[in-house]
């Protein structure tokens, strides 16, 4: 058993040895071991490094007074250049950088003490622009052209100034000339998938299109606020979103929730304040467009109160009761609740304590006439109701 897992180990070995490449490397011709500091301490030069089987040029890496400071190249199996950049005293890329496909350039960026600063752009294998990106000092994306292989646009970020010239013409598709800028976004097959339209860089409306070309969402903004909405496939509407600036930052001020075929059945309502947002009101609706229930919430001093309304599908309410909301999961009904038939008699009444504890129970008959007044206890017990 032994032996054969030292065969197996054996066997696993060979192809790692078989792929091991070992390199030969010079500065000037000296040969030089890049592991062993002792062979290039004090250097200056371009040091080489080939493959010893095939002589071909692997790497190329300056020294200065022993240092790996200043150019870096690699190239491929062909013997073509790969990537190249330069390299400070820390190590890590400093200036420009450049990769290669074949003899084509597909990428070339700026970089400062490892980070990216300035412009960068990439291209396909066959030379067309991919993309143009602006980096600014803090190595932070700024602004962006993206391009399909036709050379139309595919999406864009814009910046407070125009960045990506002479490479993208955004001092006009950002809206920093005359007027606001509005350009046309594409697919790689060519056709259109949104819109986008900026003012002095901003953005205030863009569109995005399904396959089918009905719209898949829009989004209208300004300094003060904006609106959102989202759309299904036959280009209904589904979702709608409003919110309001404040101290940089978007609060949602009103919700709404469509039904496929249109309808509003859901929208909820919120009113912005020093800590963010308070839910005011929330309502739900039949698909018969007739409201559902009514949920409004308001402050008494410290305490949060909400006034509940359900509704029946002919319009008519069919419950209305005020809670006390004490905490998240502690909700104390308040005050007198009542139900109500489809034809919107009262049938029940329920009466609350302070405590949220039920006092007194109530129920009618059709004409209004009281069938039942019971005061009711703690453990459940009743007994008719007497003033």
């Amino acid at each position: 058993m032994r032996r054969f897992l030292l065969t197996l180990l054996a066997l696993c070995a060979v192809p790692t040895l078989a792929f091991a490449r070992v390199e030969d490397c010079d500065i000037g011709g000296q040969s030089v071991n890049p592991n062993n500091g002792h062979t290039t301490a004090g250097k200056t030069g371009l040091m080489r490094c080939r493959d010893r089987d095939t002589g071909r040029l692997v790497r190329e890496e300056e020294l200065r007074d022993g240092k790996f400071v200043g150019l870096v190249r690699f190239y491929d199996d062909k013997g073509e250049l790969k990537r190249e950049h330069s390299r400070n005293e820390r190590g890590n890329r400093d200036g420009v950088a450049r990769e290669f496909s074949g003899k084509q350039l597909v990428l070339e960026e700026n970089l400062r003490n490892g980070s990216n600063t300035g412009l960068s752009r990439r291209w396909d294998a066959r030379g067309t622009l991919q993309r143009v990106t602006f980096y600014g000092d803090d190595g932070r994306e700024q602004a962006y052209a993206e391009f399909t292989s036709q050379g139309k646009l595919r999406q864009l970020r814009c910046a407070p100034q125009p960045q990506l010239a002479p490479f993208a013409d955004d001092a006009a598709w950002c809206g920093h000339q005359r007027g606001a800028g509005t350009v046309t976004l594409h697919a790689e097959d060519g056709r259109v998938t949104g819109s986008l339209v900026h003012e002095r860089g901003e953005r205030r409306r863009s569109e995005h299109l399904h396959a089918n070309g009905k719209p898949s969402e829009q989004v209208e903004s300004t300094a003060e606020g904006g609106t959102e909405r989202s759309f299904s496939d036959s280009g209904t509407k589904r979702r709608e979103r409003q919110w309001v600036m404040r101290d940089n930052r978007r609060v949602t001020t009103l919700e709404r929730e469509y039904h496929e075929s249109g309808t509003l059945t859901r929208e909820r309502q919120w009113k912005p304040g020093d800590r963010g947002s308070e839910l005011v009101l929330e309502q739900q609706w039949y698909l018969n467009g007739q409201l559902r229930s009514k949920q409004a919430y308001e402050r008494d001093g410290e305490q949060l109160l909400r006034q509940e309304t359900r509704y029946h599908d002919n319009g008519r309410a069919s419950f209305e009761g005020r809670w006390l909301l004490a905490s998240r999961y502690d909700e104390r009904p308040r005050g007198v609740h009542r139900s109500f038939d489809v034809d919107g008699k009262l049938r029940l009444e329920r009466h609350y304590d302070e405590r949220g504890r039920i006092q007194r129970e109530r129920e009618f008959d059709e004409s209004g006439k009281v069938e039942r007044d019971d005061a009711v206890f703690e453990d459940g017990s009743r007994k008719a109701f007497t003033k």
